[in-house]
């Protein structure tokens, strides 16, 4: 218990936290896009299942992030399930009834929670390992305290997509983005984009375009009445 006194403990503790706060801003918005469909009640399920094992993968990953990340071709298939996620969140129109269909769903929003956290994290965590330095007590800690920022975070963006729909698109948008940086951040690019600092915020963008014009087109298509 000696080290809970020290100043060190404390001083990383809350660096763990500001870490977090700033890194947490995406997964709140996929937690959020994942479950504004559902009803109230399957809303507040999603996002408190979806956090708490968002941050359980977070700490899970800690332990193997650096050696993942130096692996050909990982970041690419992360970053094109993370296009895949933003196209479908910004396509999908709820159509379920019934308390059957509600379940389903609910547990579809918490995958696809978990799989965007997976991908989202992989880079996220080195920054919080970093500030842990090796203490699992301090890691686990600091990501425990996450917990309900993200929370607060998810119920909040909630509320705003509701009121202000163009959030939604946003939201969709940061999804790309993250993507299409996922993916020009892989090994295999690495040569690539260290001489061209341009073409990383090019791939950016290019992710962020890329689903919402496959997002609104498949909402489109989702919206025309079947041919008689």
């Amino acid at each position: 218990m000696e080290m809970l006194q020290g100043a060190d403990f404390w001083i990383g503790l809350l660096k763990i936290i500001w870490i977090n706060i700033i890194l947490s801003g995406d997964n709140a918005v996929v937690i959020a896009l994942a479950a504004r469909t559902l009803p109230p009640t399957q809303q507040r399920k999603a996002v408190f299942f979806g956090s708490g094992a968002a941050v359980v993968l977070r700490i899970l990953l800690t332990v193997v992030a650096a050696k993942l990340l130096a692996l050909p071709y990982l970041q690419i298939v992360g970053g094109l399930l993370l296009l895949w996620i933003g196209v479908q969140l910004l396509g999908d129109e709820d159509e379920g009834e019934g308390e059957a269909k509600e379940h389903g769903t609910l547990m579809a929003a918490v995958r696809t929670i978990l799989i965007a956290d997976l991908v989202m994290s992989l880079d996220n965590v080195i920054a919080v390992a970093a500030a842990a330095k090796g203490s699992m007590l301090l890691l686990i800690l600091g990501l425990a305290i996450s917990i309900p920022l993200v929370i607060f975070g998810s119920t909040l963006m909630i509320k705003l997509m509701e009121r202000f729909p163009i959030i939604v698109v946003l939201g969709a948008a940061l999804i790309g983005w993250v993507g299409g940086e996922t993916i020009a951040s892989d090994f295999v690019f690495k040569d690539f984009f260290a001489a061209n600092g341009w073409a990383h915020y090019v791939a950016a963008a290019g992710g962020a375009a890329l689903v919402i014009a496959l997002g609104k087109l498949i909402s489109a298509r989702s919206r025309k009445p079947a041919a008689t």
